[in-house]
């Protein structure tokens, strides 16, 4: 099969979409499928023309400032009617459709080549969050359209079904969540990962945070943790527009900023930590979270997006009600006063991550795209099966 992908984040970007597509491209090429990705230019940062033997054509992008200067904004552009019609693809995937999406739609009506589209984004919680409010409801619109032009749409989790569903979205069906389970295993915990992420203190308790360092990840929840559990310490991994914002918050505290970690580094600071703590609550479904419980390492979540897709609550991990300040605060105090129970709430959380392979995620999305190709056939909803 060949499916061109039209992603609105990719490489040199670090998040879950990213972590997802690239998951999925390795796969599929072990899979013996032929794909290509278009995706945003960044500028003055490496832009990758290839990856794992997959072309990569990047689009002339425009940052979203003043809200969101890592999000790019892909501006009109003929390579993508062009390549893409050269490439001569079986599927159109849209990954979470916006602006490169929107012409990839078209191209795939001009084309007459079926599409899939998956949402990633809980479009309401981040616009509040990076306060333009105005945006939500065009917003909704203009992605209820681009999706429900798709012969079927995914999404990253099942309480994500019920969102997209509420927004308008038809034809909907889960991506199963994945881990890299051999990547991210305990047997990477490393003192010297302890020692440089508690800055000297590898004794104390290590609270671990990894994640964009923006405000609609709430990562300044962490800040009362910091500032009223004694004797621990905090570690934030990763980096943002409001990494100097959150660093100038946290001054005083036992908090190290690391910047980003990357490959074996990484895995080594999610198994080195010994409690996971994850305040978003605008997740669709939290890949951090399962790259956590997979090292190991419990994690205390928000009962939001598509954290309970993934936490069992008081088996594999614990979740806070979303605006409860003081319960995420409970929850890591317990976990990290209790180290019987961290343990074994860690062992349960490493067992559950084991069933969540990509290659039985890239089987069944691939089973997706050929269901989508028989429906753009026929347009016969009833083909659509999970």
């Amino acid at each position: 099969m060949r499916i061109a992908f039209c992603t609105e984040t990719f490489l040199p970007n670090i998040d879950g979409i990213v972590t997802r597509i690239c998951r999925t491209l390795e796969q599929l090429r072990d899979l013996g499928h032929e794909a290509i990705v278009f995706a945003p230019e960044y500028s003055n940062r490496e832009n990758i023309s290839e990856y794992c033997g997959f072309p990569v054509i990047r689009l002339k992008s425009i940052p979203f400032k003043p809200w969101y200067p890592e999000l790019r904004l892909g501006m009109p552009s003929t390579r993508i009617y062009t390549d893409l019609k050269a490439f001569e693809p079986d599927l159109v995937h849209g990954v979470n459709p916006f602006v490169i999406g929107m012409w990839g739609a078209f191209v795939v009506r001009q084309l007459d080549v079926p599409m899939v589209a998956s949402y990633h984004t809980d479009l309401h919680q981040y616009a509040e969050r990076l306060r333009v409010p105005f945006l939500i409801a065009p917003g909704r619109i203009h992605i209820r359209s681009l999706h429900n032009t798709a012969q079927l749409n995914l999404t990253t989790s099942r309480p994500m079904v019920d969102v997209s569903a509420e927004m308008g979205i038809k034809r909907l069906r889960v991506w199963p969540k994945a881990v890299d389970t051999t990547s991210f295993h305990p047997e990477n915990r490393d003192p010297a990962m302890r020692h440089f992420l508690s800055q000297g203190e590898p004794d104390k308790p290590l609270i671990l945070c990894v994640g964009r360092l923006s405000h609609e990840k709430r990562v300044s929840w962490l800040l009362e943790p910091a500032r009223r559990l004694k004797g621990i310490r905090v570690a934030i991994v990763g980096g943002g527009p409001a990494e100097e914002e959150l660093k100038a918050a946290f001054a005083g505290t036992p908090t190290f900023f690391s910047g980003y970690l990357r490959g074996k580094e990484l895995a080594q600071a999610y198994a080195s930590a010994d409690v996971f703590a994850f305040p978003s609550d605008t997740e669709t479904l939290g890949f951090v979270a399962m790259e956590s419980m997979a090292s190991g390492v419990p994690v205390v979540g928000a009962r939001a997006g598509g954290i309970p897709d993934v936490i069992d609550h008081e088996v594999n991990g614990l979740m806070f009600e979303t605006g409860d300040r003081e319960q995420f605060l409970a929850h890591i105090e317990r976990l990290i006063r209790n180290p019987e129970e961290r343990e074994t709430f860690a062992r349960r959380a490493r067992q559950d991550m084991e069933d969540c392979s990509w290659r039985k995620a890239t089987q069944r999305l691939v089973r997706y795209y050929q269901t989508a190709i028989r429906a753009h056939r026929r347009w016969n909803p009833s083909e659509w099966v999970a």
